[in-house]
């Protein structure tokens, strides 16, 4: 269980993330279409999954376009956009972006946040996933994790870019 905060508010998460160095857990969310994203979908390419809230909240939208900035020009490298929001949420936001060529996956009907210990077990936003950064290699093995503290503050962009190099 991890312990962060929701302006100054401590609230915690069902588990940890996933170890530094272990396999990343299979995870099945609903994309685009109500179309399964899996795991699988990512062999052999490394993958940011970005995980929030809500694309509805000015922090997770400003991260959604900062990841997908930062990390379009890395070769063989995926961003996973990650939130419980509906996915017709998800394309409703990228559409009033303008964002293309974004990935995005729900977690409404999957067992992902409870997978990946993201899930906030108390406070305002229990049932929602917390602001965490996981990044895999291309074997799906677990490079870097941040579970950010302040619910409310922007993941580090460039550790996640770090891990990538």
């Amino acid at each position: 269980m991890a312990t962060v905060t929701l302006k100054g508010n401590p609230i915690t998460t069902l588990a940890d993330l996933p170890a530094v160095g272990s396999k990343a857990p299979d995870f099945t969310l609903t994309g685009a279409g109500l179309a399964d994203v899996k795991l699988a979908d990512f062999a052999g390419k490394r993958l940011v999954l970005n995980i929030f809230p809500s694309v509805d909240t000015p922090t997770c939208a400003t991260s959604v376009r900062k990841f997908n900035q930062v990390l379009s020009s890395l070769n063989n490298t995926a961003v996973l956009n990650i939130s419980a929001d509906l996915p017709f949420a998800q394309a409703r936001f990228c559409g009033a972006e303008g964002l293309e060529n974004v990935l995005n996956g729900s977690s409404f009907r999957s067992t992902f946040g409870k997978d990946y210990g993201v899930v906030f077990a108390t406070g305002p936003l229990t049932g929602l996933l917390s602001r965490a950064v996981v990044v895999l290699d291309e074997q799906g093995k677990v490079l870097y994790t941040e579970q950010v503290a302040e619910t409310a503050d922007e993941p580090s962009y460039e550790a996640a870019v770090a891990a990538l190099n």
